[in-house]
């Protein structure tokens, strides 16, 4: 009978879980009980720079909101986690609001959410993200209030540092439980399994995403950047 390679090698990313004579033909996480987790499994591209103009390559294909020149190419799981968040963008398109609010641990603030918010702005793409926007003095609660709505849809940028944030309940959390009451977020893992996630916040868990493990930050920047723009 075949046995879970997870004791032993660990399912720690898609791929892994995928290889698994067991997990790989299962629907979902079902010893966790949440079929929403069984998208992860499928969300994710492989790192590739070589990108290809075509419409299609393999699996993947140009998103209906991408433009005609567009080279960004995604799984139809991607398109599948990233439609509600372009439905939240065109809804919301005549607004002057900004394109994408970063929810991230205060360590991360210097390094990985700087790194992220660099690259998206460096596509175009307007980020509420704190170390830009908090002066100082100011009523840092009330400011991210102020940013959650003053934004089209949420990036959780969940890392090590995130997970130690949301287990003390600190702002972190706070940011977290607003973005989670909308249809408007996306995790994006850096140096974090989705197993992990589930351990700390299994409504976050449950929602389709995106893997540094899978692909590098800059295609990850590209397709957010992408998704928003109208």
């Amino acid at each position: 009978m075949a046995q879970c390679t997870a004791p032993v090698n660990g399912h720690r990313s898609a791929a892994a879980r995928a290889n698994c004579p067991v997990c790989g033909g299962r629907g979902g996480y079902s010893s966790y009980g949440y079929s929403g987790y069984s998208d992860h499994s499928r969300s994710y591209s492989s790192p590739s720079r070589n990108r290809t103009s075509s419409l299609t390559s393999g699996n993947k294909t140009r998103a209906k909101w991408s433009s005609s020149s567009s080279t960004i190419l995604y799984t139809p799981a991607e398109i599948k986690a990233l439609t509600p968040l372009r439905n939240e963008v065109e809804k919301r398109a005549k607004i002057d609001l900004k394109d994408i609010f970063l929810c991230h641990a205060w360590e991360d603030r210097k390094t990985t959410a700087k790194n992220l918010t660099d690259l998206l702005v460096g596509n175009g793409t307007s980020v509420w993200f704190s170390e830009n926007e908090v002066l100082l003095g100011s009523n840092l609660l009330r400011e991210i209030d102020k940013g959650l709505v003053n934004s089209r849809v949420g990036i959780v940028l969940v890392t090590q540092s995130f997970l130690k944030r949301i287990k003390g309940n600190g702002i972190a959390d706070k940011e977290l439980s607003a973005l989670l009451s909308r249809d408007q977020l996306i995790p994006v893992l850096d140096g974090v399994t989705f197993e992990e996630l589930v351990d700390v916040s299994p409504l976050l868990a449950s929602r389709s995403g995106l893997n540094t493990s899978e692909e590098t930050i800059e295609d990850i920047a590209d397709k957010l950047s992408e998704v928003v723009s109208v």
